[in-house]
C-alpha cells in the first residue's frame, strides 16, 4: 500500500515556506505523493450544486478560497524534494487548452524527473466554466478528446490529431514526458467517471470513501474495451479505521490518501509537518499490505 497526502494546496500550505515544510517532512516520511486541486476561479454565490456535500456548497459554503494554481504549486514543490510525486485530484481539463497543458504537464515531469500524475475531472460549477469562457454542456466529450490529444502530443515522434474540438498536423511539443507520457487518473464519484477511468485512464480515484461498485465498473468497462483492468491504479481516502486497510487492499486499492486540511470532514487530518513525519512508523506498517 502507498500513501498520499491530499489538498496540498490549501489552507497554510498556499505560503512557500509552510508547502515545503509540509511536503519535504511527508517525503521523509514515505508519503508516495502529494496531491493538489483546482478551482481557478470560484464566483460568488454559484447556483450549481457540489456533488460532495449535502448543502450543495463546497468547502462549508466559504466561496474566497485561497488556491494556488496546482501545476505552479507543483511545480514550485517538485524543485524543493527529490522523490515525492505530485498529482492533481482533480485538474479540470475541459476549462483548458489541451496542447497548452500538454505542455505544461510534459515539461513539469520532464523537469521533476517523471513525477506527475495528471488526475483530471470534467468540473461541475457552471459559473466557473462561463467565468472562463470554457464550453459548459460539451465538457464529458471535450475531456475525453483532450486526453487523446494530450498523449498523441507526449507521445508520437511527430504528432497529429484530427478530432472535432482539436486539430493539428506534424506539430511538435517538446520537451516530452521524462516517463515516455504521463499517467492520467480520473477522479470524481459517479458511474460516468467510473467508464471513463475503464475506458481512457490510468487510474482511478473517487472523491469519497471506496465505493466497490464503482472499482467493479472500472474493471468491466476496462474489459469491454480490451484493456488490461489490473493495469488501472485505484487510489481512494483514508478509512477512519485504519485495521480496514488490509479491506481496501483486498479490493484492488493500491494507494490511500490522507488529508491535510478539514475540507475532508475527516477525523484523521495531518495538521502540521511534524504530523506527516510521525506517519513514518504506520507507512510501514502497511507498506507490504
Amino acid at each position: 500500500m502507498k500513501f498520499g497526502l491530499r489538498y496540498c494546496n490549501t489552507g497554510p500550505y498556499i505560503h512557500a515556506a509552510a508547502a515545503t515544510e509540509l511536503v519535504q517532512a511527508g517525503e521523509a516520511a514515505g508519503f508516495d505523493t502529494a496531491w493538489t486541486i483546482e478551482h481557478t476561479v470560484v464566483p460568488a454565490n454559484y447556483q450549481s450544486p457540489y456533488p460532495y456535500s449535502p448543502s450543495g456548497k463546497m468547502a462549508g459554503g466559504v466561496d474566497d478560497l485561497d488556491l494556488p494554481d496546482p501545476l505552479i504549486w507543483m511545480t514550485y514543490m517538485s524543485a524543493v524534494t527529490s522523490t515525492i510525486k505530485f498529482g492533481t485530484a482533480v485538474l479540470i481539463l475541459p476549462q483548458h487548452s489541451p496542447v497548452v497543458t500538454a505542455k505544461q504537464v510534459a515539461t513539469l515531469d520532464h523537469l521533476s524527473g517523471g513525477r506527475l500524475l495528471l488526475g483530471i475531472g470534467v468540473g461541475w460549477m457552471r459559473e466557473e466554466f462561463e467565468a472562463i469562457g470554457a464550453s459548459f454542456d460539451d465538457r464529458g466529450a471535450r475531456t475525453d478528446e483532450y486526453v487523446a490529444a494530450m498523449r498523441e502530443l507526449w507521445t508520437a515522434e511527430c504528432p497529429t490529431f484530427h478530432g472535432e474540438f482539436i486539430n493539428f498536423d506534424n506539430t511538435y511539443c517538446r520537451p516530452q514526458p521524462a516517463q515516455g507520457s504521463v499517467p492520467i487518473i480520473i477522479g470524481g464519484d459517479s458511474k460516468v467517471a467510473a467508464r471513463r477511468a475503464g475506458r481512457l485512464g490510468d487510474g482511478y480515484f473517487p472523491a469519497r470513501g471506496a465505493p466497490q461498485e464503482l472499482f467493479n465498473l472500472v474493471r468491466s468497462t476496462a474489459e469491454e474495451h480490451d484493456r488490461d483492468p489490473d493495469a488501472i491504479e485505484f487510489t481512494a481516502a483514508l478509512p477512519q479505521d485504519l485495521d480496514d486497510i488490509p479491506k481496501l487492499a483486498a479490493l484492488g486499492i493500491s494507494r490511500l490518501v490522507v488529508p491535510v486540511s478539514n475540507l475532508t470532514g475527516l477525523d484523521t487530518v495531518i495538521s502540521s509537518p511534524d504530523d506527516a513525519l510521525s506517519w513514518a512508523d504506520t507507512i510501514e506498517k502497511y507498506a507490504d499490505v
